[in-house]
């Protein structure tokens, strides 16, 4: 009896090792890819060499495949920013302003590399970063690091953590030793 319950539990252990060992790169962006739109709260934190304390502001992050990302701070001032596409518009104070992502390399790799992994589009973040895996599917972080050596000096590293198909923490590690950490909360759909 006993020996029928240790090989059971051999079983078990060694099917939980190979589905671990089946989690790749790949596997992680194939599932991202198959998420619908999400919308999310968002409580963000930057951390400036210049400052004591963390900046904190929070409101709410919507995400439509492929390109389309929102961010409506709530606190601690009001503000809209909108990335759809190659086009950035910032609403702040009743002043709106707009870029475009291909005239700014620094703002692009910040936000293909977010958009890129909501939308599961390995093949494009592929083209701008290194890409490293690391954990199983339940908890997961994925590191990021530019190819282009002048981003390299704007953007040290993007770590984007997660579980199952759910993007939960992004933290961008900037070259001057600044940085921010975004929690993402599930909002109701």
């Amino acid at each position: 009896m006993i020996a029928r319950v240790l090989a059971a539990l051999a079983c078990l252990a060694a099917s939980g090792i190979a589905g671990a060992a089946d989690f790749t790169v790949a596997t992680l962006f194939a599932e991202l890819a198959r998420q619908r739109p999400e919308r999310a709260a968002f409580v963000e934190k930057k951390y400036l060499s210049l400052l004591d304390r963390p900046v904190e502001s929070s409101g709410e992050l919507a995400f439509t495949p492929p390109d389309r990302l929102e961010k409506k701070t709530l606190k601690p001032r009001p503000e809209s920013l909108v990335i759809e596409r190659d086009l950035v518009t910032l609403e702040r104070a009743g002043k709106r302003q707009t870029l475009r992502l291909s005239e700014n390399p620094g703002v692009a790799v910040l936000v293909e590399s977010i958009r890129r992994t909501l939308a599961g589009d390995l093949s494009a973040l592929t083209r701008a970063y290194s890409v490293a895996l690391d954990g199983a599917p339940a908890r997961w972080k994925i590191v990021l690091r530019p190819l282009d050596p002048s981003l390299g000096t704007l953007v040290e590293r993007v770590e984007i953590a997660g579980e199952q198909a759910r993007v939960t923490v992004v933290e961008i590690f900037q070259a001057d030793g600044d940085r921010s950490v975004t929690s993402l909360t599930p909002l109701a759909r």
